[in-house]
């Protein structure tokens, strides 16, 4: 298949720093040239890739401290629309401007949402383009969107097994790894470490949105002997900071579409001890790759505990559910269902004004096979 992937300006692909959907289109464009396919990425200069990169933009733009990015957005999504003949697929990870720009594309293009579907304002977009198929990252992230959504597949996150080595060993502390803000709750984690009597690393990026609650609300909480700010880490230290933790702490406060530091956690054998919020009881098998708490105590006792899990079944568990390759078939069974359904549209569209009883009858069936799959769309689950 040809497949354009345009994956967001804000980093490169992958980030060189931060960043969460840039590195999972990484890993897809990845995976899928080198299961064959011939792939056009869409990204930024600083990118690297084994696909056709097209450059859209100098430098990512969180770097170059670009903080509005839509008018190169629009830029990169007029490029796209240029080339669009060059591609059977076309996958979009931004949320909403396709659904805009190429609705009359819709029988070869689709959306992978990454964030949060439970803003208002999002909402109407989607009811204004309910021809624009989508993927969800998990199902908890479904459940703000109306019934009748045009969802074509669940496809979990994936990422290469060599990303963050198995490390049978593990260390002595905890980790948290993420952003600083309110909704990842590092005063949770904070605690969590103190009451628990275990070290905490903390390798957090501050954003200029979360600057004064990081003054105000975690800063005063640092002043501790068994907690470490470490800051914002790349993609070489993170898989060492996972592997070398006894835990990680994935406190969370909102309803987390997916949460992919936890599987790279699990991928270095490292379990998750993570509150019961969003995707995370999709991802974390409890009591096997982690422990799924409701409480400050909960999680103090089962990072006390977390030393004693099997970090070979935590490993495992992730080889099962969460690799990249996984992943990028599961794309490629979602890619082949909205082929196959546009060359079925297409063919009843073909069919003469005057038809047989019979043929009338296989029309029908097309058209209401079509609409029903529409709406109910694929479990393409890679999470077991």
């Amino acid at each position: 298949m040809r497949i354009a992937l345009v994956a967001p300006l804000a980093e490169a692909v992958p980030p060189k720093l931060y960043g969460g959907t840039e590195r999972v289109v990484s890993w897809l464009a990845e995976e899928l040239v080198k299961q064959g396919h011939r792939v056009a990425l869409f990204a930024s200069a600083e990118s690297e890739t084994t696909a056709e990169l097209v450059v859209c933009a100098p430098q990512s733009l969180r770097l170059a401290g670009v903080r509005d990015h839509l008018g190169s957005t629009l830029a990169m999504l007029r490029e796209v629309r240029r080339r669009a003949d060059d591609f059977d697929i076309i996958h979009f990870h931004l949320d909403l401007l396709p659904q805009a720009l190429f609705h009359d594309l819709a029988h070869k293009c689709l959306v992978t949402l990454h964030g949060r579907l439970d803003l208002p304002d999002a909402l109407p977009l989607y009811k204004a383009y309910p021809e624009m198929p989508l993927v969800s990252i998990s199902n908890a992230q479904r459940r703000p969107m109306p019934s009748d959504a045009n969802w074509l597949a669940m496809i979990p996150h994936g990422l290469p097994p060599s990303v963050c080595p198995f490390n049978p060993n593990g260390g002595s502390y905890l980790a948290f790894l993420g952003r600083i803000s309110p909704e990842k709750r590092p005063d949770r984690a904070i605690e969590i470490a103190k009451r628990a009597g275990i070290r905490l690393k903390l390798a957090a990026k501050v954003d200029a949105v979360d600057i004064a609650y990081f003054k105000t609300e975690i800063e005063p909480l640092l002043d501790h002997p068994l907690i470490e700010f470490i800051g914002e880490i790349g993609e070489t230290q993170k898989s060492k900071f996972l592997g070398n933790a006894r835990a990680l702490l994935f406190p969370i406060d909102w309803p987390e579409p997916f949460g992919l530091v936890m599987i790279e956690a699990m991928s270095a054998g490292t379990p998750v001890i993570a509150w019961s919020n969003g995707s995370v009881p999709e991802v974390v098998t409890d009591g096997v790759s982690g422990r799924i708490v409701d409480s400050i105590e909960a999680a103090a006792c089962a990072a006390g505990e977390a030393v004693h899990m099997d970090r070979r079944k935590v490993r495992a568990e992730f080889e099962r559910r969460f690799t990249a390759e996984r992943m990028a078939a599961s794309h490629i069974a979602a890619y082949r269902v909205l082929l196959a359904r546009a060359s079925a549209n297409t063919k009843v569209m073909k069919l003469p004004v005057a038809l047989p009883c019979r043929a009338r009858t296989l029309a029908t069936g097309l058209g209401t096979n079509g609409g029903a799959m529409r709406h109910s769309g694929l479990d393409l689950n890679t999470a077991g």
